[in-house]
């Protein structure tokens, strides 16, 4: 019969196997806590791209585009415009205006009155909401920067501002040469 004289040599098999584990799980938990760090950054950005990307339909689907504005009645400006592509329909009340000018500064809220279809004569009526499919035109009745005063000024130029609430702005640089009536002033 034969025997097995071996002896027990140091056995580090079971050791290495013990280390490999806890450097696999302690890898496991470092990788959870990145793809979770990785993930919340990710979800931050979205938001945040998705906020900006509202934010910049809203001025964008919300703005006015001035076609062309001429002198009228000895003062007035009457501008026809259109909505931008892509826009809501804007309230009239939403609409407000800032016009600038050498002899001053004047703001106000267009009226129901202020505002008409490009097609219809003169301004009775008025239109209550502007929408995509038409063109309309807008009539701003200044006290200070009359096209008399602006004609008057050097450089004949005045600032205007059409702002919709919740939309975008509108700025227009009116160059009046002559303040009699069908006189253009863009």
């Amino acid at each position: 019969m034969k025997s097995n004289n071996e002896t027990q040599v140091n056995d580090n098999w079971a050791a290495i196997g013990i280390g490999a584990m806890i450097v696999f799980i302690s890898l496991i938990l470092v990788a959870a806590v990145a793809s979770a760090v990785i993930v919340q950054t990710a979800e931050k950005l979205q938001q945040n791209a998705q906020r900006t990307g509202d934010d910049t339909s809203d001025e964008l689907s919300g703005k006015i585009s001035i076609q062309s504005a001429f002198v009228q009645n000895g003062g007035q400006y009457v501008f026809y415009v259109r909505l931008g592509a892509g826009s809501d329909a804007i309230n009239t009340v939403d609409i407000s205006y800032q016009l600038f000018c050498a002899a001053g500064y004047e703001t106000n809220q267009l009226a129901q009155a202020n505002v008409q279809l490009q097609s219809a004569a003169g301004f009775a009526g008025g239109v209550t909401q502007l929408t995509i499919q038409n063109a309309y035109k807008i009539m701003i009745t200044p006290g200070t920067c009359t096209a008399a005063a602006v004609a008057a000024a050097s450089p004949p130029q005045s600032t205007l501002y059409l702002h919709v609430e919740s939309g975008g702005t509108t700025y227009e640089t009116l160059t009046v040469n002559n303040a009699a009536d069908g006189s253009p002033v863009i």
